[in-house]
């Protein structure tokens, strides 16, 4: 469970630090994402300090990923069963769980290089903006397309990537069902794995 979920979030997060909320022209999700890319990249070579890169881009994953939307997707149908104290601790435990994960993986990369290439608007909600991450001498070139919840075209809000065809939040959703189920459909078996990934060092 600890490995699955570290691996997920380690291809989810990493992929999120290429956001923030001050940009040029927000209804252009194309060139939203490319301006987010240029300064988070600026805050990714030129900071020193693990602490502080981790400040500034845990600042980024808050102002612009949608971490509530993305919490009730990954339960599925389960959220219809909870309480609205449980709808509260699955909030705060999701949040910290995200977070923690995604300040631990920053210090794994340095000078990702991402060429964002085109932007589908799908319907007035969604748009798919399609990108590239380069190949290095490390690891191959790796297809990624951003789901931008456009809606309101003044605050973009990210609800998933899908990387080489995977989409990562029904990735996270399979998981956390297969981990409700093997418990006889017990919500509490999550909340308590999520604990113990926050917990752990």
């Amino acid at each position: 469970m600890k490995r699955n979920f570290f691996i997920f979030c380690a291809k989810f997060l990493l992929l999120f630090l290429f956001f923030n909320n001050a940009f040029a022209d927000s209804s252009n999700p194309k060139q939203f994402i490319q301006e987010i890319v240029d300064k988070a990249l600026k805050i990714l070579v030129n900071t020193n300090s693990p602490e502080y890169k981790a400040e500034k881009l845990t600042e980024i994953a808050l102002a612009t990923v949608d971490i509530k939307g993305v919490s009730l997707y990954t339960l599925g149908s389960y959220r219809k069963d909870l309480s609205e104290e449980q709808k509260k601790e699955y909030s705060i435990l999701f949040k910290e769980y995200f977070l923690k994960t995604f300040v631990s993986r920053l210090t794994d990369y340095s000078e990702p290089k991402i060429d964002v290439i085109s932007a589908d608007k799908k319907n007035e909600k969604y748009t798919i903006v399609s990108s590239i991450l380069l190949a290095t001498d490390k690891r191959a070139e790796v297809k990624i397309d951003w789901r931008v919840y456009t809606k309101d075209p003044d605050k973009p809000l990210i609800r998933d990537l899908i990387i080489e065809g995977l989409s990562l939040a029904r990735t996270q959703k399979e998981e956390f069902s297969s981990i409700i189920e093997s418990n006889d459909g017990d919500i509490n078996a999550l909340f308590s794995k999520l604990k113990e990934f926050i917990n752990s060092k």
